[in-house]
């Protein structure tokens, strides 16, 4: 019951941010704003994010994770349900970054619960449940948003609809706080440098998530049409990916719960890279269709199952710090991703998208084969 709730919360926000990622650009292009305006307004998010990540651990800790996650859902579902108030650039982008915060919060809340109460031996599972709710929840995100064809204001109520259903659920739930520990470290910098200590080839991976998610679905259209591809076919090949993400997400958790899991992470990471490798030289090719969609099977749960991972290494009184950082990386790499690839293609068109996020793949990959000695002292 308690993981059922909590991975419904989950989908509900994704389902947010699928919307509100669409909806809000095609509001703001309707409005006539630039499109280099419409994709600093998207950074808010992030920006809130970033923000608001080293001041939460210490509430979690002495409040628990049932009011944090009961904050950060309000505070969503009263920012969606107040952007039909007022049709203002400066507006929205506030609204846009308390949602950042307060998703961040619930998100943060989630991860940490079902890391610390999952056995190692179904870790893997729970954890890819999460990801697999967020996933399918962004994938319906859009689909609430073409709704703004009826009606602009729409789109907004019926996601705090949704958004107050499931956080009322929460309500069901019995407080838990994170596991104390007395030699653990006391100021939060000191807790940061032992996580990353542990779990750094962990921690690498939500940060390779958030960099190759936002360059598919940011920069990889652009890079696209200038080597001479369709809209329709831009159209068809990122939900590819988002498609072999989802379909994949549980039973490659699963299939990390039986194996050890550091093999299927490289293994995985490896396939991703041969799939961009793959891609570059079947750009012009129904291939590039499967290109895609298996590497969303392999590296599209990168960041459930760097969590997973994560929550392996480390003692159970730095979770928290850990599932901070996976975020706060998370969110970096989000940034990093579509300016990097960006500033690529200015001085190198042909095959700048595709190599990039190999090398990058591939780096990760070789960090994490080589960390057997450091993975055992962590234990």
């Amino acid at each position: 019951m308690r993981l059922f709730i909590l991975v419904s919360v989950v989908a509900i926000s994704g389902l947010s941010q699928g919307m509100l990622l669409p909806l809000i650009s095609i509001l703001l292009e309707n409005h006539g704003v630039s499109s280099s305006i419409n994709g600093v307004h998207a950074t808010a998010m992030y920006i809130g994010i970033l923000l608001v990540s080293p001041f939460m651990e210490k509430p979690m800790r002495k409040y628990g994770y049932k009011p944090m996650i009961i904050l950060g859902g309000f505070i969503v579902l009263l920012s969606l349900a107040l952007f039909p108030l007022w049709k203002s650039l400066f507006f929205w982008f506030i609204l846009r970054f308390v949602i950042g915060i307060g998703d961040h919060m619930l998100h943060f809340a989630v991860q940490t619960w079902i890391t610390d109460f999952s056995l190692p031996h179904r870790r893997g599972r729970n954890v890819s449940l999460y990801g697999l709710s967020f996933g399918i929840g962004f994938a319906i995100g859009p689909m609430i948003a073409s709704l703004v064809e009826k009606n602009e204001a729409l789109p907004f109520f019926v996601s705090s609809l949704l958004s107050v259903v499931s956080w009322a659920m929460v309500f069901l739930l019995q407080n838990e706080r994170p596991e104390p520990a007395q030699d653990a470290p006391k100021s939060a910098t000191h807790r940061f440098a032992e996580t990353w200590k542990y779990a750094w080839t962990a921690l690498l991976l939500p940060f390779t998530y958030g960099f190759l998610e936002a360059s598919i679905h940011g920069i990889f259209p652009v890079y696209a049409l200038r080597e001479h591809l369709s809209v329709q076919q831009v159209a068809t090949l990122l939900p590819a990916f988002s498609i072999g993400s989802i379909l994949f997400q549980l039973p490659l958790g699963m299939l990390s719960d039986r194996f050890e899991r550091k093999r299927v992470l490289v293994g995985s990471l490896w396939i991703g890279v041969a799939s961009f490798i793959s891609a570059l030289f079947f750009l012009h090719s129904i291939v590039l269709f499967f290109c895609f969609f298996v590497a969303g099977m392999f590296v599209g749960s990168l960041f459930s199952l760097g969590i997973t991972y994560m929550a392996d290494l480390l003692p159970k009184h730095l979770l928290p710090a850990g599932n901070l950082l996976s975020g706060i990386l998370y969110s970096i790499g989000s940034m990093c991703g579509p300016f990097f690839i960006g500033w690529m293609l200015q001085y190198e068109q042909r095959g700048s998208f595709f190599l990039t996020i190999s090398s990058l793949l591939f780096f990760v990959s070789i960090a994490l084969f080589y960390t057997k000695r450091t993975e055992v002292a962590a234990k």
